[in-house]
């Protein structure tokens, strides 16, 4: 039984645009998901299906292999943790600390164990120095952590992260880059995540869904999805820097074996030059 699964899911919005066509998607347990594909490809609205904001127009939605009612919709939206794009969105209390006990609260849990909670959020976060101030004098940077922060204190089981990385610094993508890798081995969690930035994919994704016009065109592994250059550009993407320099590093000649994260093409370049047996 898959945490996720969608099976034909179709959406248009009330002025009759389609959205989402035909997506068949799948989360399971422990993944680290990509969806990546350039504005307007159907990312944001796919992810309002995994926690009922978005009902289908046809098709379904299945959590833990139940679909979405009006009876289960609470317990759906503690197992579904949704980050969106703008964390100005989801961020309201007067402290950082309030912001964050704010969905523990509304579980009715007891004072020790809300407190337990925002301390834990806060730290996997790595703000708990923030705890006292206004989030809205926050950098951008600091926000998103925070309104993570929000939801990772419902402890949920599958955290959605809608472009986490719009607005970061380089510093910040790598700190997130950290944090997803983090959540999926140290705690288990099933994180799926948006972006049009190709780059980041292969150092946090096992596997990946690229969406364009609403459909998915095309799954597969990280290997899989960055060896079709002429699907990537049909979808509106580039390939990453890296097996792009690798490629053509390979076509001038060099004898180099195809990598795409930073360690593993700084082992393909030590071995292609000699420098490591």
């Amino acid at each position: 039984m898959h945490l996720i699964e969608t099976r034909e899911l179709c959406y248009s919005y009330p002025n009759r645009v389609t959205a989402l066509e035909k997506i068949n998607f799948i989360a399971p347990r422990n993944a680290r998901i990509a969806v990546i594909g350039s504005n307007g490809a159907g990312k944001s609205t796919l992810f309002k299906h995994f926690n009922g904001i978005f009902r289908p127009t046809s098709g379904q939605v299945l959590i833990r292999g139940e679909p979405i009612t009006k009876q289960n919709i609470k317990e759906i939206r503690k197992f579904v943790g949704i980050v969106f794009q703008n964390p100005d969105d989801q961020i309201f209390s007067p402290t950082v600390e309030q912001d964050v006990a704010f969905g523990p609260t509304n579980l009715g849990l007891d004072a020790e164990t809300i407190h337990h909670r925002v301390h834990e959020a806060l730290s996997v976060v790595g703000i708990e120095h923030l705890a006292p101030r206004v989030p809205h004098h926050l950098s951008g940077g600091e926000k998103k952590r925070v309104a993570i922060a929000g939801v990772i204190a419902m402890e949920p089981e599958v955290l959605v992260l809608d472009e986490p990385t719009a607005g970061l610094d380089p510093r910040g993508v790598a700190d997130l880059d950290n944090f997803i890798n983090s959540l999926s081995k140290k705690y288990g969690m099933t994180v799926i995540f948006s972006t049009h930035d190709v780059g980041l994919v292969p150092e946090i994704a096992d596997f990946i869904y690229v969406m364009d016009k609403g459909r998915i065109v095309a799954q597969g592994t990280v290997d899989e999805i960055f060896l079709q250059p002429d699907m990537l550009k049909s979808a509106r993407l580039d390939i990453p820097v890296i097996p792009r320099l690798l490629r053509s590093l390979k076509e001038n000649g060099v004898e180099i074996s195809m990598a795409y994260t930073y360690s593993g093409a700084e082992e393909s370049l030590l071995r292609a030059f000699g420098k490591r047996q």
